[in-house]
């Protein structure tokens, strides 16, 4: 997001954006997130909290859930990984793990 980021400050802020899908077989509900978030130089932050951007979103079978989301880092590169912590109707719950992705500045590979 160039118009938040600041380089000269080392300040790069991305924004990033999340299909959820109910694959299983029941209900389910997103109660939490856990996101580490690594930068360039190998700093870590984590993030952890209820729901997404203030949603909590209870998904169907075969229902999606998507959003938009951002973080900042002090370096153009970086990555983030997480779980979500999500709670069948039987009152179980599982954690969704969500791969790494890449959280990178556009031209800063080459």
């Amino acid at each position: 997001m160039p118009e938040h980021s600041r380089p000269r400050d080392h300040r790069y802020v991305f924004a990033y954006s999340v299909t959820i899908t109910n694959l299983g077989g029941q209900t389910a509900q997103l109660l939490r997130r856990h996101w580490i978030i690594t930068d360039a130089n190998g700093s870590v932050q984590e993030v952890r909290g209820d729901g997404v951007v203030g949603a909590q979103p209870v998904l169907r079978t075969g229902e999606r859930f998507q959003y938009t989301s951002g973080c900042m880092l002090t370096t153009p590169r970086g990555e983030m990984r997480g779980t979500y912590e999500m709670k069948r109707d039987d009152g179980s719950t599982f954690l969704a793990e969500i791969s790494t992705f890449d959280l990178t500045l556009p031209y800063s590979l080459n």
